[in-house]
């Protein structure tokens, strides 16, 4: 896995936004002005949402990621040394990318093209 799979796998979702927020070479995908997955200047992996902590410390204890400096305990990162294929990371990009875009107001949903 490596910056351009994230990237290329990021852009496919509708209505999102790369920036570098941080002006040191972030990669920040967000739908709907808020964050999904993040690429640190490091470029050693991507951090995504988890559907609950437990859901992270679970996903920790099974190395299938670690936990994501700087970010909430219910973020994990996945490091692109790790034997993570494209697959599962497509699936934990989704599912990052659905949690945020389904807690945006019905205003800015309404702004977004279609997710199923």
């Amino acid at each position: 896995m490596t910056r351009d799979d994230v990237n290329a796998a990021c852009a496919q979702f509708p209505g999102v936004t790369c920036e570098d927020p941080w002006g040191d070479g972030h990669d920040a995908w967000k739908v709907g002005g808020k964050m999904f997955a993040c690429i640190g200047p490091t470029n050693d992996g991507v951090s995504v949402k988890t559907e609950s902590v437990e859901q992270a410390m679970f996903l920790i204890e099974l190395e299938r990621g670690e936990k994501a400096p700087y970010f909430h305990r219910s973020w994990i990162r996945l490091p692109f040394d790790s034997d993570i294929g494209p697959d599962e990371l497509r699936d934990r990009l989704a599912t990052s990318y659905d949690l945020i875009r389904k807690k945006l107001t019905k205003k800015v949903q309404a702004t977004l093209p279609p997710w199923p």
